[in-house]
C-alpha cells in the first residue's frame, strides 16, 4: 500500500467514514431499519459492514497512576533481596504466581493477559504519562493524540450523546502533573475528541437548563447560534470555530445523558463490592459507561501508587483494592456479556525501582514493569516475557509503548499502520516505525 493510500485509510475520508453517519441514520428514519437490513442494503457494503463492527467495541483503562510496582503486584521476586516481605501465591495459569496481596486476581489468572517486560526510557511522570498515553515521543510543535482520543474518533460517533472519551479523575481539575491537567489531549484530531473530564462529585454539574427556558426555546437559541457559528466558520474557514461546535454539541448530549453519570443511581450491592473509595466508584461507573454505549473510559486514581516512603506498609492498602476492583470489573463485564467486546487494560507509566531508598519506599523505574489486559482481541490465560532473578532487567521479550499501542489497536480492529490525513504536515501513523503488536496475547 503506497503512502497516499495509507492516507487515504487513516483521516476523514478513509473507506469506514465514506458514509457520513448523520446521512446514514437520516437513511434509517426515510427507508426504515427493516426494509434495509431485508435486502442487505448498506450491510452489502464491505466499508460499513467493518464500520458496523467496530463500533461494538469498547475500551476501559484503569490508570493506576504514580506508577505501581510490579513486585507487589505481576512479578514478585519472593526471597529475593529485591522481592520485600511479601510471599507469592499460585494462580489459575500454572507454574505462574502473583503477589500474595492479589489473591482474587490469582483466582481469575486465566482470564487476562499479562506482560512482565514492559521497557520504556521516561522516568519522571510527566514525559511517562505523556508517552504512554500517546505512544509515541514528542515531536515539536505537533501534538500527537492521545489513546482516548484516537479510539473516540475510530470506536464512537459525534452525534452521540454519550461522551466518546470519558475520563473518571478524583482531581478534575488537574493535579500537580500537566499531563493531567486540562491540556490538548485531542492533538490534531481536534476539540471533537478530547476528553468530557468527571470526578469529584461523581456526577456532571451545571448540565440544566436555565430555570424558566423552555426546551422550545433552548432548541430555538442553540439552532440559532449553530447558524452564525457555521456561517463564520465557512467563511473564515475556522478551525476555533469548528471545535466550538462541537463543544456544544457535547454539552448539549451530556444535558440528555447526564443522570448516566450519578452514581447514586446505581446498585447499592454493587457499589459495595467494588468499594466505598473513589478508584473503586469510578471503575463501576466506568462499566456502567460502556454498558449505555461509551466507547472509551479512561479511569485514574490521583498518585497513591508514587510511594517514595513507607512503600510496603502502604501497598499493603493499595493493592488489595485495586486487586477487588480489577476482580469484580472481568467478573461483571463477563456476566453481563461484555468481556468480548471490551478491551480493559491495568497499567501506570512505569514501574518501581528493584531497591529501596533511604525512607523504605521504591523510586521510578521504566526499564522492567509490568501490565495487564483482557477482553475484546486478547488472549487469555497468557503470562509474556520475564526479568531476571531480582527483577532488574528484562530478559525475554522487551516491550515498549509502540509495541503496545499496536497491540490495543489491533486488539480493538483498528489499522495500528495507518497515517493520519494531515494535510501540510509531515507523514505520522498511529504506530511509528512498523512496530510490532505483542502477539502472544493477541486473539
Amino acid at each position: 500500500m503506497n503512502p497516499r493510500q495509507e492516507s487515504f485509510r487513516a483521516g476523514c475520508v478513509e473507506p469506514d467514514h465514506a458514509l457520513h453517519r448523520r446521512l446514514f441514520l437520516q437513511g434509517l428514519a426515510g427507508a426504515g431499519a427493516t426494509s434495509l437490513m431485508s435486502w442487505n442494503g448498506l450491510f452489502s457494503f464491505p466499508a460499513f459492514a467493518e464500520q458496523a463492527k467496530k463500533r461494538g467495541k469498547k475500551c476501559i483503562l484503569l490508570w493506576l497512576c504514580g506508577a505501581p510496582s510490579q513486585f507487589e503486584t505481576w512479578d514478585p521476586k519472593p526471597g529475593r533481596p529485591t522481592g520485600g516481605p511479601f510471599r507469592s501465591i499460585k494462580t489459575k495459569i500454572p507454574g505462574f504466581h502473583v503477589s500474595e496481596l492479589m489473591p482474587r486476581c490469582a483466582s481469575i489468572l486465566d482470564k487476562l493477559a499479562v506482560v512482565r517486560s514492559m521497557k520504556t526510557v521516561q522516568n519522571e511522570h510527566f514525559q511517562a504519562i505523556d508517552l504512554l498515553t500517546r505512544g509515541h515521543a514528542p515531536r515539536p510543535p505537533f501534538i500527537r493524540p492521545t489513546l482516548g482520543a484516537v479510539l473516540a474518533q475510530q470506536l464512537g460517533h459525534l452525534e452521540n450523546p454519550i461522551p466518546n472519551f470519558v475520563l473518571l479523575d478524583p482531581c478534575p481539575e488537574g493535579n500537580e502533573f500537566k499531563s493531567f491537567k486540562a491540556g490538548n489531549w485531542a492533538g490534531w484530531l481536534g476539540a471533537a475528541y478530547g476528553p468530557v473530564r468527571v470526578g469529584g462529585d461523581y456526577k456532571i454539574q451545571d448540565v440544566a437548563r436555565v430555570p424558566g427556558m423552555s426546551e422550545a426555546d433552548h432548541e430555538e437559541r442553540e439552532a440559532l447560534r449553530k447558524f452564525f457559528t457555521r456561517k463564520f466558520e465557512n467563511e473564515r474557514r475556522s478551525e476555533a470555530a469548528s471545535s466550538q461546535n462541537a463543544v456544544f454539541a457535547r454539552v448539549k448530549g451530556l444535558m440528555s445523558c447526564a443522570p448516566l453519570f450519578d452514581v447514586e443511581k446505581l446498585p447499592a450491592k454493587d457499589k459495595e463490592k467494588y468499594g466505598p473509595g473513589t478508584f473503586g466508584i469510578h471503575t463501576l461507573l466506568a462499566r456502567h459507561l460502556v454498558e449505555n454505549g461509551a466507547p472509551f473510559v479512561m479511569v485514574a486514581n490521583g498518585m497513591p501508587w508514587d510511594c517514595h516512603v513507607f512503600h510496603h506498609e502502604i501497598y499493603q492498602m493499595l493493592v488489595p483494592d485495586v486487586d477487588r476492583i480489577i476482580y469484580h470489573l472481568v467478573r461483571d463485564l463477563e456476566d453481563r456479556g461484555m468481556l468480548d467486546e471490551t478491551l480493559v487494560v491495568v497499567m501506570g507509566e512505569f514501574g518501581r525501582t528493584p531497591w529501596l531508598n533511604a525512607s523504605r519506599g521504591r523510586d521510578h523505574y521504566p526499564n522492567a514493569w509490568s501490565l495487564a489486559m483482557t477482553g475484546c482481541g486478547i488472549k487469555r490465560g497468557v503470562v509474556v516475557g520475564a526479568t531476571d532473578i531480582d527483577g532488574v532487567e528484562v530478559t525475554e521479550r522487551p516491550f515498549n509503548e509502540q509495541n503496545l499501542f499496536a497491540t490495543l489497536f489491533t486488539a480493538l480492529g483498528i489499522d495500528p499502520y495507518a497515517a493520519y490525513d494531515l494535510p501540510g504536515f509531515p507523514t505520522f501513523h498511529r504506530v511509528e516505525n512498523q512496530s510490532e503488536p505483542i502477539r502472544e496475547i493477541l486473539a
